[in-house]
């Protein structure tokens, strides 16, 4: 999709109270055990802004700092030196290819770089789900992803410092982020070792309506996808998934059907609504791994998970 200016840049809200504009990344390095769930949203019309940096090793939290109410951030990724949150630095290096993210405190120190492995794309544009569907109404006009190589280090408060180099997604939102549109809704994000991505999000609204954000990665570009499956299995809290069972036929008439088992979970409170954000273990059906995110999301008072 052709946009008229580059979603990194200052996009001037319109008139929906909860106008947002947002970066997201993370990644997970198999090797080091390592990863991170980072994000920043910027809320115009609100005045707010909120962050996460959240980093795991071994299933155990390493650092977090979550910030859901600072105040109103001017400026963009793409503009200038970038984003300055909560003592990140996120700055855009080329152009929707690669972003460079510092951190430098006392207890943590952060310095690295997400590389585009395929180019990031609208996945609403790319779901052709029309101006109605619920998440292009009310979650995002534009929603780019991208996978990428994540490279650099991480050094500890003991001073060990840790080189990374595994793999992750990254996005950009513009427009409205109104999480009360949504019952719930699930994701998986998976990148496999034989280049296979997948962009899978299911969402039910409020009025009981399916919404998706949809595309499958390979052959080096991103294509359309006709059908998901989605079974989540969580444990007994009906929050924390505890394993998936999915599979998705993307436009060629691929089916790609993949397990996963939970790495980490972290759980965002949004008021009203709740992320609880997990790095999962994918396995496609021939034995093939991956890594990458599954995402819930649910309402308060409670509302149901999909599986209930």
């Amino acid at each position: 999709m052709t946009v008229e200016k580059s979603p990194e840049d200052y996009w001037q809200a319109n008139d929906h109270p909860r106008w947002n504009q947002s970066v997201y990344f993370n990644f997970y390095d198999p090797a080091q055990r390592i990863g991170c769930f980072i994000r920043v949203g910027i809320l115009e019309n609100l005045g707010e802004t909120n962050s996460w940096f959240v980093f795991f090793r071994d299933g155990k939290p390493l650092f977090n700092r979550t910030n859901m109410n600072l105040p109103y951030t001017a400026t963009r990724l793409g503009q200038g030196d970038g984003l300055e949150v909560a003592g990140m630095r996120l700055r855009s290096v080329e152009p929707l290819s690669k972003a460079h993210i510092t951190f430098d405190e006392r207890d943590f120190k952060v310095d690295l770089t997400w590389d585009a492995i395929l180019p990031m794309q609208d996945a609403i544009h790319l779901s052709d789900a029309g101006a109605e569907d619920a998440f292009a109404k009310e979650i995002a006009h534009i929603h780019m992803e991208g996978t990428c190589r994540v490279t650099g280090t991480i050094t500890l408060a003991d001073g060990e410092t840790i080189a990374i180099d595994g793999k992750g997604f990254r996005d950009i939102a513009v427009g409205p982020r109104n999480w009360d549109f949504l019952r719930h809704y699930r994701l998986a994000w998976p990148i496999f070792d034989n280049g296979l991505s997948i962009v899978s999000t299911h969402g039910i609204s409020t009025n009981g309506d399916d919404a998706y954000i949809k595309m499958v990665g390979k052959g080096g570009k991103w294509i359309g996808v006709t059908a998901i499956e989605d079974r989540n299995i969580y444990e007994a809290d009906g929050m924390t998934l505890k394993g998936m069972d999915w599979r998705v036929t993307d436009a060629d008439g691929d089916v790609h059907a993949f397990t996963a088992r939970r790495l980490y979970c972290w759980t965002f409170p949004l008021d009203t609504f709740a992320l609880t954000e997990h790095m999962m273990e994918y396995t496609l059906a021939d034995g093939t791994k991956g890594y990458g995110l599954g995402e819930c999301g649910f309402r308060f008072p409670w509302a149901g998970n999909g599986e209930d």
